[in-house]
């Protein structure tokens, strides 16, 4: 999976609130995506946003279009589309497929004054259907690792999170009767 940061995701996030808001049937709707557009937008550093178009640009995860009036459209590709789509934060999911005999381990040590992505953290990972090993160590069963990939640029944290794939763990009997494997 292609990194993308925070500014890269808000920016396809937000040209997708365009595409939502042409199809808002209702102003009140239209009104509520405009908002988040809005507070989503007051969050990126300009020069920040310049370069998160330029690598989103060269990605192909947008498309520029000239107007004839000498301004320029960015507009979601196909791709940044499903991009946009598929790792939409609330509604993402983990496909559950026939155990291949592997275990994902997710093992982090966030410090504590950033105790909020640590605990925002552990909230997705568990509504993704992990479950705690400790309380910062966390296993599934199943292939998740673009996922992973993607929290991790979300909340900006890949030097406070390891993720392993592993073979054998020794409370496996366990675990496999939680995630329904015998």
């Amino acid at each position: 999976m292609a990194r993308r940061g925070i500014n890269k995701e808000k920016v396809l996030l937000l040209l997708l609130g365009g595409l939502s808001l042409s199809l808002a049937r209702t102003p009140r709707g239209q009104l509520k995506i405009l908002k988040e557009m809005h507070k989503s937008w007051q969050e990126i550093d300009a020069r920040a946003l310049k370069l998160a178009i330029k690598s989103l640009y060269s990605s192909k995860l947008v498309e520029q279009k000239n107007n004839k009036n000498g301004t320029t459209t960015f507009i979601l590709s196909t791709e940044g589309r499903r991009v946009a789509l598929t790792y939409d934060l609330e509604n993402m999911e983990i496909r559950r497929h026939p155990w291949d005999k592997k275990w994902r381990i997710v093992i982090f040590d966030i410090p504590e004054r950033i105790k909020k992505v640590r605990e925002a953290l552990r909230y997705h990972l568990k509504r993704l259907g992990f479950r705690e090993l400790q309380h910062s160590v966390l296993v599934l069963p199943f292939e998740c690792h673009s996922e992973i990939e993607y929290l991790v640029e979300f909340y900006n944290a890949r030097k406070f999170i390891r993720f392993i794939e592993a073979y054998h763990i020794d409370n496996e009997l366990d675990l496999k009767h939680k995630f329904k494997l015998l």
